[in-house]
């Protein structure tokens, strides 16, 4: 709620919208988006080769995640540092966000000869959870107008990551049984809006490991096959490395439309991450036993997010928002994850992955003067979202959890305590407008999400250091996440 104002291997009611496109206003901006918007369902159904997420995280608030992360046009509280910087400007003086998410799931596997096992997130559920930190500040609403109207923001939080595990006896393991690559995204970032109708968005991504979270750094885990040049059958391998690596994301957010209380009734919003480039330096181990110094590539890809949020009703008492956003990821950057050892040798990883899309829908519900909740605005949230897989059956990877097509669908709640109100009962949520040293609201956001993989039979899978074969099967998906935000508006 908002303020009521791969592996490391190796007013009044609103307006009526039925007139706004028939009144000759239809900016060149709305066309564009538009067309990223409608593209995406269309190379669903004809592109074959382009296979879900992968390793990277799309869940990042729990506001977001209760939309199955359409949310990249309305971008109106402190997690728009990650969906659209340019939607900070909608957010007045101060705001922090604080939240985490928990995933849990399994993933079984039954080989052609019957085998089976099953991975996790190295337990029922992911430790440490990915979570994030969000905090904005309006310039000019505390009282530095000589900047313009600008607002900077500080983000930190996981884009990218995996923890996945697998037995250490599991059929393929002497191509992986475990993996682990927890990077962390710092993200200082500036908006600036032009006008009423155009908002800017500018930000470092800072990609990096930190000690003390996970790991602190990647590791893949492998089970000697005893091929030329590995240690004897059997001995438990690790391959880890980190680095930090530099990208960047501009972003807009378009309102043609407004009511007469100034709160829009039509956003566009569009953003572009890059790419960015890991130098994984690490080690090669057996038993503990440091074989090989290593260097690892790990290209991040590059983004493209594009939506449109409609609301049919915003007024005193109600708002409805509906949003369809389009999100491109260019995994065909992610060619390979080739390890050079110290000796001179390399092993080779191939992926060829492809580029894949996500289509997402999602809805929020507002009640802004709830009767049986004096003081308090209440929304309900739901989504869906249909994202498709880049690996290629070739190069499989099974500690990649994301290794199929998946649907989503997903549920949020928010709660909005203002002045005069109780937070949980007991914690006061804000005072007037004159008091500056307490938040003038407090909320709470919580979401669940369903994510229901298509099951994948693999076939023709090759992995350069396993025994041949290992890798086909059929792979059985299903998870479930459980996000919550604490977010204060000063």
């Amino acid at each position: 709620m908002k303020d009521g104002s791969g592996s490391v291997v190796p007013g009044k009611r609103s307006h009526d919208l039925s007139g706004i496109f028939s009144r000759g206003r239809f900016p060149r901006i709305l066309l564009i988006v538009l067309f990223l918007i409608l593209i995406g369902p269309m190379t669903l159904s004809v592109c074959s080769t382009a296979r879900a997420a992968a390793f990277r995280i799309m869940d990042q608030s729990a506001s977001a995640t209760g939309q199955s992360a359409a949310f990249v046009a309305q971008a109106d509280d402190a997690s728009a540092i990650y969906y659209n910087p340019a939607g900070m400007t909608q957010i007045p003086r101060l705001q922090i966000s604080l939240g985490t998410m928990l995933a849990g799931g399994s993933t079984s596997f039954r080989s052609p000869q019957g085998a089976t096992t099953s991975g996790n997130f190295g337990g029922s559920i992911a430790s440490p959870p990915p979570s994030n930190f969000y905090v904005t500040a309006n310039l000019k609403d505390l009282g530095l107008e000589t900047l313009g109207d600008t607002t900077v923001g500080l983000a930190l939080l996981s884009p990218f990551g995996i923890k996945y595990q697998y037995p250490e006896d599991a059929p393929f393991a002497t191509a992986t049984f475990g993996t682990t690559l927890e990077i962390i995204d710092i993200k200082p970032t500036l908006a600036y809006r032009l006008n009423e109708h155009l908002s800017f968005g500018l930000g470092a991504d800072i990609y990096t490991f930190f000690n003390f979270w996970g790991e602190g750094q990647g590791e893949t885990h492998i089970i000697s096959s005893g091929a030329p040049g590995l240690p004897p059958a059997g001995s438990r391998m690790e391959i880890n490395g980190k680095d930090t690596a530099l990208g960047f994301n501009v972003s807009l957010l378009y309102t043609p439309f407004r009511n007469p209380a100034g709160k829009p009734l039509a956003n566009i919003g569009l953003i572009y991450r890059s790419q960015a480039t890991l130098q994984l330096d690490g080690q090669f181990l057996s038993e503990g036993t440091v074989l090989a110094d290593t260097s690892t590539t790990l290209v991040l890809p590059q983004v493209i997010t594009g939506g449109m949020a409609l609301w049919p009703i915003r007024d005193n008492s109600h708002e409805w928002k509906v949003e369809f956003d389009t999100d491109y990821t260019g995994w065909k950057s992610f060619r390979n994850l080739d390890v050079h050892l110290s000796t001179g040798a390399t092993i080779p990883y191939p992926q060829d992955w492809q580029s894949t899309f996500t289509i997402m829908i999602g809805t929020e519900y507002k009640w802004l003067q709830p009767a049986m909740l004096v003081n308090w605005e209440v929304a309900a949230r739901g989504g869906y979202w249909f994202s498709q897989s880049p690996m290629p059956d070739k190069f499989y990877n099974p500690t990649f959890p994301a290794d199929a097509d998946n649907h989503a669908l997903s549920i949020g709640l928010g709660l909005l305590c203002k002045a005069g109100g109780k937070l949980l009962g007991v914690i006061p949520c804000g005072k007037s407008d004159n008091d500056h040293f307490w938040a003038r609201s407090m909320a709470l956001d919580l979401a669940f999400k369903a994510l229901l993989y298509e099951d994948r039979t693999v076939t023709g899978a090759t992995n350069p250091i396993a025994i041949p074969g290992v890798l086909d099967g059929t792979y059985e998906t299903t998870f479930y996440i459980g996000a919550i935000n604490l977010l204060v508006n000063f």
